[in-house]
């Protein structure tokens, strides 16, 4: 593969190490502080190891000992390990969303990356939204990068059965609603559900993001699915680091393997997973970080042609565990094969191809083939129609497939605070014909578009045996939900995008194989609305939050900030601003 051989052989840690005068002295005097030896870092490449531990966090809390494993890795190639923490973010706990805070820590690792002596960096990465914050910082900073997930949690067990942390929960949770479930079994439940460290073990954003990794070309191929507490986790994470240094020396940097097809590959992935809707718009903003123009239509073009070949939950039956014993990410790619590009380059320095050519399908019943798919065309779909002018997601594979064309009339709420008031409500006037509108959710109105997405099922229903419903919004769902939800609308309805003029009762047409979501209303009843129309008051006013509201884009845009995309023809600024020939030279 060819590289920045002439750049390579120049380490950039050398500009602050093996600089004269002052600068040079203060920089390796700090170094020797931390009891590290002029020979530990002297022509040796420093590799930042960022960690995004956290005891906040359930799905990286095994991260301390997976970098060191990182650092084994680094030491046996000759480098030089220096971990250093990150911000973590844990979808359970932090409110009202990660997604709030995903640009905030893309921004950490792209100014630490950026401000420090390093020369490559290797990203310790777990619970959903730290990866595509982390891929995203990184991108924008350009040093050569690998990225190290941390599996998913094993599988519990309840009632004899396997069940997983979330898409579990969800049914368990309608039983228990609707009344076909004890209050003492729904505690033995809550003690089974998560019986480790790792992130969610169903095929949700955390397993979709690292699957895609691998597919993007910035993992080592087989390190995805390796659960949280297999030994082989380990090992990746060494083999991670020896890698780490290799890349260094030869300049190999996310821009030569970010590609529009490498992005292509991801979105094939994607589909055949059946993986989750956040992951378009992470995939989305990382394009934006790498200058690959993406259009949110790319994702139905490839969804069209690409099967779902994984029969992984929420789409299909089986957790990420048995996924990686069927032969992991790498079958399904050699499987997809006549649909990918197979000469895009990886971190390991060889194509994506040759990365996976020895792999096989171990169990048919978890990976599929493209003659035998689970289902014929790909898990997520694009919509547009008057409803969703920008275009709206709808996860088909976990869909019903009776609702995928419907009609019926708008149950509105119009935010969070109103669904959780009314929902339950005996005398609220819903059908099972009915269709569940959520405004105020998106990336401004929530604001950070939480995974709200999933409305509950009304109590009222649920006892009479309904269990899904059309619903829709310009919220995001969790990658483990299901059920027929329409998410991400755009633009959003607390900028006035047409979702904030439904009102009840209004006719809303889906119609999946014309990919349409329409409001039957007059466009004279709509624009005399839309004149009427005020957007919510903005729930910050200082701080982080209003940087977020000020500069947030939309859902077909990635939800990034509108300041930290790449321009067009701009160069990657990988070295600090003020850092000239690497110290003064007093």
């Amino acid at each position: 593969m060819t590289s920045e051989t002439d750049a390579a052989r120049e380490l950039r840690s050398a500009r602050w190490f093996q600089a004269p005068g002052l600068g040079g002295v203060q920089h390796r005097a700090y170094l020797k502080s931390e009891g590290i030896t002029q020979a530990a870092f002297d022509g040796r490449p420093v590799i930042g190891i960022a960690n995004s531990w956290s005891e906040l966090v359930n799905c990286n809390l095994h991260f301390r000992a997976l970098a060191q494993a990182v650092k084994r890795g680094v030491l046996q190639a000759g480098g030089l390990p220096l971990e250093f923490p990150t911000i973590s973010l844990g979808e359970v706990f932090m409110k009202p969303t990660t997604m709030l805070f995903r640009n905030l820590m893309a921004m950490d690792i792209e100014e630490s990356l950026r401000a420090n002596p390093l020369d490559a960096a290797v990203l310790l990465v777990g619970c959903d939204k730290t990866i595509p914050a982390a891929l995203m910082g990184a991108t924008s900073v350009d040093l050569p990068t690998i990225v190290v997930t941390g599996g998913p949690t094993q599988p519990g067990f309840f009632c004899g059965r396997q069940i997983g942390g979330a898409t579990d929960l969800w049914h368990y949770t309608d039983e228990f609603r609707g009344g076909r479930m004890s209050a003492a079994d729904y505690a033995e439940l809550e003690s089974a559900l998560v019986p480790s460290t790792g992130h969610c073990a169903e095929m949700g954003t955390a397993s979709t993001m690292s699957a895609l990794t691998e597919a993007l070309g910035l993992a080592l191929p087989g390190s995805a699915a390796v659960p949280a507490v297999d030994a082989r986790r380990m090992a990746f994470g060494e083999s991670a680091g020896r890698r780490a240094v290799e890349m260094a020396r030869e300049g190999l940097r996310p821009s030569h393997v970010l590609t529009p097809e490498a992005f292509d590959n991801a979105i094939t992935l994607l589909m055949a997973l059946g993986g989750s809707t956040n992951a378009v718009v992470h995939l989305l903003a990382l394009a934006g970080r790498a200058g690959v123009a993406l259009p949110l239509a790319r994702f139905d073009e490839i969804s069209r042609r690409t099967p779902m070949i994984v029969n992984v939950r929420p789409s299909g039956e089986h957790l990420v565990e048995q996924l990686f014993h069927a032969g992991g990410v790498p079958a399904v790619l050699k499987e997809l094969r006549p649909l990918l590009h197979w000469d895009s380059p990886t971190v390991t320095g060889r194509t994506l191809g040759e990365n996976v050519d020895a792999a096989r399908i171990a169990d048919s019943t978890v990976i599929g083939t493209l003659d035998k798919p689970f289902q014929p065309e790909g898990g997520i779909v694009v919509l547009q129609g008057n409803l969703a002018p920008r275009g709206a997601v709808l996860k088909r594979s976990a869909a019903s497939p009776s609702l995928m064309h419907h009609r019926g009339r708008a149950v509105v709420f119009e935010d969070i605070d109103d669904l959780a008031a009314r929902v339950d409500d005996d005398d609220l006037d819903i059908t099972s014909e009915s269709v569940m509108i959520l405004k105020n959710a998106g990336p401004q109105g929530a604001p950070g578009m939480p995974e709200w997405g999933q409305l509950p099922i009304p109590k009222k229903l649920l006892r009479l045996g309904v269990s899904d419903l059309v619903r829709v919004s310009d919220a995001r769902m969790s990658g483990t939900s299901f059920g027929t939800v329409i998410l991400h609308v755009s633009p959003e309805s607390a900028i006035g995008g047409p979702l904030g003029l439904v009102e009840d009762g209004d006719e809303i047409e889906l119609d999946v194989d014309s990919r349409r979501l329409q409001i039957l209303v007059e466009e004279r009843t709509l624009s005399g609305r839309a004149a009427r129309f005020h957007p919510p008051e903005s729930k910050y006013r200082r701080g982080y939050g209003k940087l977020f509201l000020d500069h947030v884009m939309q859902a077909d845009e990635g939800c990034d900030f509108d300041f930290l995309r790449k321009l067009p023809d701009e160069p990657f600024q990988t070295d600090p601003i003020g850092l000239v020939g690497g110290a003064i030279a007093f």
